[in-house]
């Protein structure tokens, strides 16, 4: 793989502090009904896909931990393996399936062992050909269906109250097919907070669900059919959860949700938020009159402070965001919180209308480029980034052209870029796939060498100037001369792992973002993990930055 090509994110499972135990019950009367450590299976977290898949993996893993079991080091080494799916794309499925053959030979040496697959490769109208697709797997979820995993395992105990025995995942209709009806996810979610079954791969950065679900009309994804419509979290519960995580001392917090910034139209309307008056300019027209909108949000949770007035949560970021519901209101709050991130990622998509029209975008490009220049008006220095896809059906010389003059137009600062690969159950079916797929990769190999290029660029700009990183990783040794390869973030970790190849005792080399989300590499104490620095730059490439503290 190209190191400029946009890989298939996975995540690694986040290790806790402490296996999970089960502590003696309240009442003595139920120690009886306490399961035997020993019979409860040890659990490996297998993560790909969006952030979205990441924040659902630490409500199961943290579901596991509290019903007693404990996690296991790797994947050859669990009696429970569960499998996040990512569905956006082909080359996703397809790193699950090739893991089948391993899986089953574990399977043999381990006769207990028990594999578990969720996320959006699982949806109702593909549930009876998973078997034969997956045939290591014993059980299928559907990502509503995640908060019943605990139930569905037998592992529900008088000690663990975190399963979903009263929450049975409901379907609706969506087009004409059944889906997730996803509401119970919002009490899922709050049961699963309070009963503390999170089990955060981070003590830095935390992920924050904010709404779950799409309404929109792409005609390329499958999220709506896998994930449901979309369902809004509380306004208060939010910033409680807020309010809990800058009391744990996390640096940063993430907004999450498909469509983040659709959060609240489907809220019930409140007094207190009269004055939010929101309404769209183009796709569907909807009534957000009185309801909370995710500027509402941010600043609420911008407005928890320490005592001295700062943001108790120095970072907050979100994503990822529809060009439908990129607000003015939700800019001015950009620009009015100090502890909103200066970045911004804007699925785009296609630089040609008529594209978007066949994606089923419902925005044209002048309007596109219109909320990037009001952004970039109010926050001076904003970091872009964007996806696109190249041989979508149809897509003409002259419409891919379209896509490039775009990139060289607003010169992003990161593009996640990925050929177009069809996905079944998605409107896009019924449309030809008529783009040869050494035409689709020919044109994507181009589109990263333009962004290559304006990457780079935009990068050398910080030569010399000082960024703030939130420094959140040690980057270990070269193991191997191969364990570099694939994405861009460890083209940019090689490179700087031979700058750093023989750093002093007690200096270690960090890796951590800036608030324009740069990822920036420095030789520093390890002391300094999970604090601020301020980091001069010297060096740029056009997927990272490295330098030294000011």
């Amino acid at each position: 793989m190209s190191p400029r090509e946009l890989p298939v994110v996975e995540f690694p499972a986040p290790v806790s502090a402490a296996p999970g135990a089960m502590s003696s019950p309240a009442d003595a009367r139920l120690t009886e009904f306490r399961p035997e450590t020993r019979a409860l299976p040890s659990f490996f977290v297998w993560t790909l896909g969006c952030q979205m898949n990441r924040s659902d993996s630490e409500e199961m893993a943290g579901r596991l931990l509290a019903s007693g079991c404990a996690e296991a080091p790797s994947m050859e080494a669990a009696d429970l393996v569960v499998i996040n799916t990512c569905a956006i794309r082909e080359a996703a499925e397809a790193k699950v399936i090739g893991r089948q053959g391993v899986l089953a030979r574990l399977k043999t040496a381990n006769p207990g062992m028990r594999v578990v697959l969720t996320g959006c490769s699982v949806r109702t109208s593909n549930r009876s050909g998973l078997a034969k697709r997956y045939p290591a797997v014993d059980m299928f979820l559907r990502p509503d269906e995640e908060p019943e995993l605990i139930d569905r395992l037998g592992l529900a105990s008088a000690q663990a109250p975190v399963g979903a025995l009263a929450m049975t995942a409901a379907t609706t209709l969506v087009k004409g097919a059944e889906v997730s009806d996803a509401a119970h996810l919002v009490r899922a979610r709050a049961d699963a907070i309070a009963a503390g079954a999170v089990l955060r791969g981070s003590a830095i950065s935390a992920w924050l669900p904010i709404i779950y679900g799409c309404d929109k009309t792409c005609t390329y994804c499958i999220v709506p059919f896998s994930r449901g419509p979309e369902r809004s979290r509380p306004f208060d519960e939010i910033v409680a959860e807020a309010r809990a995580l800058a009391t744990a001392g996390y640096r940063e917090v993430t907004l999450l949700g498909q469509n983040v910034n659709s959060y609240g139209h489907d809220l019930a309307p409140q007094p207190r938020f009269a004055h939010v008056q929101t309404q769209r300019t183009v796709g569907r027209a909807q009534d957000r009159t009185a309801r909370p909108d995710l500027a509402e949000l941010v600043r609420a949770v911008d407005a928890i402070r320490t005592s001295d007035g700062v943001p108790a949560i120095p970072r907050l970021r979100y994503v990822t965001s529809h060009p439908w519901d990129l607000s003015d209101r939700l800019i001015e709050a950009m620009a009015d919180c100090p502890s909103v991130c200066e970045a911004l990622h804007l699925p785009v998509q296609s630089g040609s209308d008529s594209m978007l029209r066949r994606m089923g975008r419902q925005y044209t490009i002048e309007h596109y480029l219109e909320r990037l220049a009001r952004i970039r008006d109010a926050v001076p220095g904003v970091a872009l980034s964007t996806d696109i896809f190249t041989g979508f059906c149809g897509e003409t010389d002259a419409e891919y052209a379209d896509t490039i003059h775009l990139l060289e137009t607003v010169r992003y600062d990161q593009v996640f870029a990925a050929a177009y690969s069809e996905r079944p159950g998605t409107p896009a079916t019924r449309l030809p796939d008529d783009v040869p797929a050494e035409v689709k990769r020919r044109r994507l190999v181009d589109l990263l060498a333009v962004q290559e290029g304006i990457g780079l660029e935009r990068n050398r700009a910080w030569l010399g100037r000082t960024a703030s990183v939130l420094l959140d990783t040690v980057v270990p040794p070269r193991a191997h001369s191969h364990d570099d390869d694939g994405d861009e973030e460890a083209a940019s970790t090689s490179a700087s792992r031979d700058a750093f190849a023989n750093l002093p005792d007690g200096i270690a080399h960090l890796l951590g973002r800036s608030r324009e989300n740069k990822l920036v590499h420095v030789a520093a104490p390890a002391s300094l993990l999970g604090t601020e620095a301020d980091v001069l730059i010297e060096h740029a490439g056009p997927y990272a930055l490295r330098g030294r503290l000011a």
